[in-house]
């Protein structure tokens, strides 16, 4: 019997690059596997998932979450800037 599997996408941008993987893995597979799985490691180096936080559809997760179908994995970039930071020294300058 075929093994069941659903389709996910994973997602990642930098200030110069963006890229969304479609892929089909098996039920039960975790953030983790389907992001390994993706190959969008290997495209970006910088991604560091002890450091990067992830999310399913801007809501965050753990790597151990389990998938469901249709589900669009997002792996955040670091703040470059404090928002709330930035909204002060903006105030400040008016």
């Amino acid at each position: 019997m075929a093994e069941a599997l659903i389709k996910v996408e994973i997602a990642y941008a930098n200030s110069a690059a963006q890229m969304l993987v479609s892929l089909s893995v098996s039920v039960g597979s975790t953030v983790l596997q389907a992001i390994t799985a993706s190959g969008i490691l290997q495209q970006f180096p910088e991604i560091d998932l002890m450091v990067n936080q992830v999310g399913i559809f801007s809501q965050p997760c753990t790597l151990h979450q389990v998938l469901q179908a249709a589900d669009r994995v997002e792996i955040y970039r670091p703040l470059l800037h404090d928002p709330k930071q930035a909204r002060r020294n903006r105030a400040l300058k008016k």
